[in-house]
């Protein structure tokens, strides 16, 4: 019988220390835990500026239109299929060693892309995913190890975004308007050797998944399309926000708005972020995905117009406010399609592929003065997602999940 989790240390010589129950393996201190989610906020501390940063990049004439879309991919890309290389090969050993290393070329690579133009920006930006990808396992590893993983999840969702807002609020205050796109990678380059501390801090290793030895860690086929879903869904939602910036000219904004409207999503994600952390265990997963889906198409049916600047803002806070909100539940998803929950162990590479996706696909579809076509290819996107978790849910065996 599993062992209910809560914020109560179990007896023994460390009473007092122990705080997160674990599913598999033993309990983690309150130092590991969060020196866990440390290492996952550095790991996706990028991806909640990149789209002004990106933007930007275009605005200085060193980056193509067509070109956010495929940096955008390359370093998604690169994250989500390291994530899902370490989870698949990796033994969860040597946790310390492997944080700290992939800090500092994180760094590194944040670096080299300060002067980068052109080509220059994708190599390093794949670079820089690839890294990020290997830090993110080690925060999915403890996510899915414990009792509740929306909870944890919802946790780490929450301070990641608080992360990224504080971020964005400096660069787009101080660091953009003065130093331009260089300063804001030279910010990230700095995040990242912070970073170091938390990766010294993280629990030498995890307990293997139970049924990874037997199936070699690979889901079964209904864990693969929930995999799958996940990568559609997320995919969406992808392709229209890392256009934020061209789709605000588009409606005949200037890049402050845009750049506004970035920070005050991330203000509305935290929100979102601590929302689903109160509410794990009490709603289920599939209302959230058809709250989710209502409100982002409401969304792009504002973006789709000339709105003016409040509205504009008002409607991307509402779209980061449910993104973050429905994160967390990816994850009991997964584990109602794969109770072994080797999919779980999966969803982080899923979402990070399917945050790919969309910006790839998106980069076909748009022109320089016209990038609506996100749009319909981000509603198209999330209702061939939504119709697969409808089925699985309705198809699921297993006991309702929340």
């Amino acid at each position: 019988m599993k062992r209910p989790e809560n914020l109560a240390s179990p007896p023994g010589k460390d009473a007092g220390e122990r705080v997160v129950h674990d599913a598999v393996g033993g309990p983690l201190s309150a130092r590991e835990a969060a020196a866990c989610i440390g290492v996952g906020v550095n790991s996706l501390l990028a991806l909640g500026v990149l789209p002004v940063l990106l933007g930007t990049l275009a605005d200085e004439g060193r980056l193509s239109v067509a070109g956010i879309g495929q940096a955008a991919t390359l370093e998604l890309l690169a994250m989500g299929v390291s994530t899902a290389i370490m989870g698949l090969v990796r033994r969860p050993g040597r946790l310390r060693l492997i944080a700290a290393l992939a800090s500092l070329a994180l760094a590194g690579a944040d670096l080299a892309t300060m002067g980068a133009t052109g080509a220059g920006v994708l190599a390093c930006r794949a670079l820089a995913g690839a890294l990020e990808g290997v830090l993110l396992w080690i925060t999915v590893g403890m996510i899915v190890r414990t009792v509740t993983p929306e909870r944890w999840a919802g946790v780490f969702f929450t301070a990641q975004t608080l992360a990224q807002l504080l971020l964005a609020i400096v660069l787009a205050v101080w660091v953009i308007p003065r130093f331009g796109a260089a300063g804001g990678f030279a910010a990230l380059a700095l995040a990242a050797v912070i970073g170091l501390a938390p990766a010294l801090a993280t629990p030498p290793r995890f307990e293997p998944l139970p049924a990874a030895a037997a199936a070699g860690g690979a889901p079964p086929p209904r864990g693969w399309i929930a995999l799958g879903a996940t990568l559609i869904y997320v995919s969406a939602a992808g392709a229209v926000s890392v256009y934020l910036q061209p789709l605000a000219h588009q409606a005949g904004l200037g890049a402050g708005i845009a750049r506004t409207a970035l920070w005050t999503s991330l203000a509305a994600q935290v929100a979102g972020g601590a929302a689903a952390t109160a509410l794990a265990g009490r709603v289920r997963y599939f209302t959230v995905f058809l709250i989710t889906s209502a409100t982002y198409l409401a969304v792009w049916a504002v973006f789709s117009r000339h709105p003016p600047a409040g509205l504009f803002i008002f409607a991307n806070a509402a779209s980061g406010l449910v993104g973050l909100f429905l994160g967390p539940f990816l994850v009991p998803l997964a584990i109602d399609a794969d109770p072994s929950r080797r999919a779980a162990m999966q969803s982080g590479a899923a979402q990070l592929l399917g945050g790919a996706l969309g910006p790839w696909l998106a980069s076909l579809v748009v022109g320089e003065r016209n990038v609506h076509g996100v749009l319909w290819l981000g509603a198209c996107l999330l209702g061939g997602g939504l119709a697969v978790v409808t089925w699985l849910r309705s198809t699921s065996i297993a006991p309702p999940r929340r």
